[in-house]
């Protein structure tokens, strides 16, 4: 008897990877195969594990990569191999995404199968919008209506109903709304069409029943949107929160390590903004482990431990963990430069006994100015390339400093053509955040000719700062404080937001 596996019909929601289910990420965490639509947003892809197969089956309006019939036997043929397959749908597959068809064709063949329900794109443009599409003052029922093929549609019936939401209907609009004018709803009812609805790249053309056909066309909207006619949208003047976000619309490249980039990511997209992630560093262990394996050896003979930086923190601790020591043999007084570093010091039960005020390697010396180092000994765990301010001025003050090598950084094999694909592209991106020399070396040394032409630089902070002016950039914006957050905040109000 042939193994049978099962398909999950999952909701991709309406274009925010955020809002896909709990059970929806659960189940793309343990996918063997992923058949995805246009719609589906392509983060989500990322929660598979690297094995799965990942197979594009989208359709656009006369684009199918692959026909319905192809799609249902594809879905079986996996199964039938005892794989666990997930149907990642755009919206909800129950609402105008055919996936009533889908079941049809594994029940008949006697697959076994589960629907995870999505947010569906009407609910979140709605949302997103700033339009309750129920409201006790204007409205107590909402008809969903599927605009491809007008004729198909009683509008005596529906255009009568008090919110209106007709998805794939933009290019037909113009038909529709004639038609339910024509039944009696009145020419002033206001309308919006959103394009990308949930996405940094919404876009929204405002207007009436009556007009919002000759907008959507003077404006240049293309498929995919959905369209919103009814009173209730009128609130939207008022509850328009998402395109009011300090960064909305901004196109922002991301060169961190990709194992850091994600946070970074998350913030942006809360912040509005589109986040492009470009690692132009990836961290890997050191060329030569010796050194730092053996002064971990010999842990309990330094008074101080110095972390510039989070990786440092994780690569120190990974080698802690290859070699026959733990954490009791550590006595040494720990520093720590910025909140981040401390936090990962923190996270291992450890106290921080001093961080500088300022993130960099000066404000370390600082620090360490008004104390006695006469004969004191440091461990400094760090980058392989990294500037030599600290270890040349603590021994100056009389410290037998030790720096080892934690971590080196090397360019990605994939940075060139995705820098190439990224800053080649008809809209180029609104900025580049740069955190650290290295970030900025590698970018320069991988990047398209004139690929910052038109394109603002962000800086955080003033060693950055200095590995750009040398190239003959200047930043457009600086964190005052030298973290992601402080950089963000520079991005937001030097964006004017």
């Amino acid at each position: 008897m042939e193994p049978v596996g099962r398909v999950f019909l999952v909701g991709a929601g309406p274009g925010d990877p955020e809002l896909i289910t709990l059970k929806g990420r659960r189940v793309l965490e343990r996918a063997e195969c992923v058949l995805y639509d246009n719609l589906a947003p392509h983060e989500l892809l990322d929660l598979a594990p690297a094995p799965a197969e990942r197979i594009y089956v989208g359709k656009k309006k006369s684009d199918h990569a692959c026909s319905q019939d192809e799609i249902c036997a594809m879905m079986i043929d996996r199964a039938r191999q005892g794989r666990v397959v997930v149907r990642l749908k755009g919206g909800d597959p129950f609402i105008f995404g055919r996936g009533g068809e889908e079941l049809d064709a594994l029940f008949e063949a006697g697959i076994p199968f589960e629907v995870v329900p999505g947010v569906t794109s009407a609910l979140g443009v709605a949302a997103y919008s700033g339009i309750p599409l129920t409201h006790r003052e204007h409205t107590s029922a909402v008809t969903f209506v599927t605009g491809h093929n007008p004729d198909q549609i009683d509008w005596g019936r529906i255009g009568a109903a008090e919110t209106v939401v007709i998805f794939m209907g933009l290019t037909t609009f113009g038909e529709i709304a004639r038609r339910m004018i024509e039944h009696g709803r009145s020419a002033a009812t206001p309308a919006v069409a959103v394009r990308w609805g949930t996405r940094p790249e919404q876009e929204t053309v405002v207007g009436t029943l009556g007009n919002l056909a000759e907008r959507i066309a003077a404006h240049g909207m293309k498929p995919p949107a959905t369209i919103i006619a009814g009173e209730v949208v009128a609130l939207r003047e008022r509850f328009n929160w998402f395109e009011r976000l300090p960064l909305f619309g901004r196109r922002i490249v991301i060169t961190r390590d990709r194992s850091q980039a994600g946070d970074v990511a998350a913030q942006l997209r809360a912040l509005g903004a589109e986040a492009i992630e470009l690692p132009t560093i990836e961290l890997r262990p050191p060329a030569d482990p010796r050194p730092l394996a053996n002064a971990i050896e010999r842990l309990e003979c330094y008074d101080w431990l110095i972390f510039t930086s989070a990786n440092g923190v994780r690569f120190f601790v990974q080698a802690l963990d290859r070699s026959r020591r733990d954490l009791r043999a550590l006595r040494a007084r720990i520093c720590a430069i910025g909140p981040a570093t401390r936090r990962s010091i923190e996270a291992l039960h450890l106290k921080v006994d001093l961080m500088p005020d300022e993130y960099v390697a000066e404000s370390v010396v600082a620090a360490f100015s008004g104390m006695e180092l006469g004969g004191k000994r440091v461990l400094l765990p760090r980058a392989a390339v990294a500037r030599d301010v600290v270890p040349k001025e603590l021994a100056r003050l009389g410290a037998q400093v030790e720096v080892v090598e934690a971590y080196r950084t090397v360019v990605p094999e994939d940075a060139a053509p995705r820098a190439h694909a990224i800053f080649g592209a008809q809209r180029k991106p609104d900025w580049i955040m740069f955190t650290s020399s290295s970030t900025v070396r590698n970018f320069m040394s991988i990047a398209p000719e004139h690929a910052l032409s038109g394109v603002r630089i962000a800086s955080i902070g003033p060693v950055t700062s200095e590995a750009i002016r040398s190239y003959g950039l200047e930043p457009d914006a600086q964190a005052e404080r030298y973290t992601s957050e402080g950089l963000l905040t520079a991005i937001a109000q030097a964006s004017g937001r």
